[in-house]
């Protein structure tokens, strides 16, 4: 985008600026889509939403938490420019508006029965503390409500958009490599922590052991032993492949055959016993189990491309400048 935006970007996110900008910022023009204008402040407001996760994600990297934010920016203008389009070619065409405000009417009924207790005022305080009237409220229903509806009369939602067996085949040849599963095993873990020191949790875990080998239910000794989040699932962690536990844990784990549980597993800070249940070697997935995920994946491919080409129609015979 424009250098003023890009100096924006830096300065007014990254350096905190964003709490005392001035009036005239918060007006500034950036863009100007037919008779819409979109002011730096509306894009400011929209992009400090994401600056909290991004300064969690990216830390002391400044850097590269610059280049995030002037990427999430662009994105965002993007955006709104389509978003302005869209509401224009809705007023400019005949399209029928007669039901519009019974669609907009529901919606703030339903907004307040499910979010605000059925309670109208609660919600004008919400509003309030946000610097919101009702009616801006209810306008910024109303238009997404047309852009929804607009979007999915002219981009096609992926539920009208069929797919031959023949492209689910064709995309299923060519990707084969997404469907490649490593080895796997199904276990279950008993992990004792040395809450009083690593003698007492191999204690535990040797009384544990000679409960297994006289045949007591794994799951049980889990259920009643192990201090792991799956205890109450009875020790049960799922699917695994090679690099999901430690190496100490795997290399025991694939060593077993199901329904063989290990000796005690001693680590740094702990101690466990596992058990496979299965396991299942390297292999692709079959069509038949990916079939409903190629189709849903080619469906959004085709809507996204019908945006697309929507949008620059849109744009071929729309006015757009960006300051």
């Amino acid at each position: 985008m424009k250098t003023f935006l890009r100096c924006w970007t830096a300065g007014a996110f990254l350096l905190g600026a964003v709490a005392a900008r001035s009036e005239q910022l918060a007006t500034a023009v950036a863009v100007v889509v037919e008779d819409s204008v979109i002011t730096s402040g509306e894009i400011h407001d929209a992009v400090r939403q994401a600056q909290p996760l991004l300064q969690i994600k990216y830390g002391s990297d400044t850097a590269a938490l610059r280049q995030d934010l002037a990427k999430v920016q662009d994105e965002t203008i993007e955006q709104m420019v389509e978003d302005k389009l869209i509401l224009h070619d809705f007023f400019a065409n005949p399209y029928r508006t007669n039901a519009l405000e019974d669609y907009v009417n529901k919606e703030l009924e339903d907004r307040i029965r499910r979010d605000y207790y059925g309670d109208e005022s609660r919600l004008v305080r919400s509003l309030h503390e946000k610097g919101l009237t009702f009616e801006s409220f209810r306008q910024m229903l109303r238009e997404r409500l047309i852009i929804e509806t607009m979007l999915y009369q002219n981009s096609s939602h992926p539920r009208k958009i069929l797919i031959s067996p023949l492209k689910i085949d064709e995309y299923y040849k060519s990707h084969t490599n997404k469907y490649v599963m490593e080895d796997q095993v199904k276990l279950r873990m008993i992990m004792l922590t040395n809450w009083n020191g690593a003698d007492s949790a191999k204690k535990v875990a040797r009384e544990i052991l000679a409960k297994l080998d006289a045949g007591v239910p794994f799951a049980e000794m889990a259920s009643v032993y192990s201090s792991g989040s799956q205890r109450a699932d009875g020790g049960d962690c799922g699917w695994v492949n090679r690099t999901y536990f430690r190496p100490e844990i795997s290399s025991n784990a694939f060593s077993l055959k199901p329904g063989q549980h290990s000796d005690i597993i001693e680590l740094p800070d702990a101690c466990c016993l596992i058990m496979v249940e299965e396991a299942k070697g390297a292999h692709i997935k079959p069509l038949t189990e990916v079939r409903n995920d190629i189709e849903m994946t080619l469906r959004n491919d085709e809507n996204v491309r019908l945006k697309k080409l929507w949008i620059e129609r849109l744009k071929r015979k729309s006015f757009i400048n960006y300051y």
